[in-house]
């Protein structure tokens, strides 16, 4: 087992297109991926993923703690929107200072979090 973190991304329909967010195409879009990969390389294992699921919050990045971090009590975060370099850079200090149960989110991530469920959020689907 890892003793890192994970990173998910999502890369499906609508997360990592400019069919969901226009103007913002997938060179944009793979930008950004490759700006996360390179930031957090060495502080948690990066995986993409074909859906997540909760398409309305798109962009959708989930933070996995540490596996100590997880034994404590500590959950990972899903975060909406992470459309930009500012809030992909965000998400790469949080990996980096330790994540979830370790190190204090950033506050610029705060609007970002949501918890996933069957319905999409109200905030997602006003969004899209």
């Amino acid at each position: 087992m890892s003793a890192l973190s994970a990173v998910t991304v999502c890369r499906g329909c609508c997360c990592g297109s400019g069919r969901k967010h226009p103007g913002l195409d997938r060179p944009h879009h793979d930008g950004l991926l490759d700006r996360l990969t390179r930031s957090i390389e060495g502080h948690a294992r990066l995986r993409t993923s074909e859906c997540l699921g909760p398409c309305a919050d798109s962009d959708v990045v989930v933070v996995g703690p540490t596996p100590v971090a997880r034994r404590a009590g500590a959950r990972p975060v899903w975060l909406r929107a992470v459309l930009d370099a500012a809030t992909t850079d965000a998400v790469a200090d949080w990996v980096r200072a330790g994540g979830p149960g370790t190190a204090p989110r950033p506050a610029v991530l705060d609007g970002h979090v949501f918890t996933p469920g069957l319905r999409a959020s109200d905030t997602g689907r006003a969004a899209g």
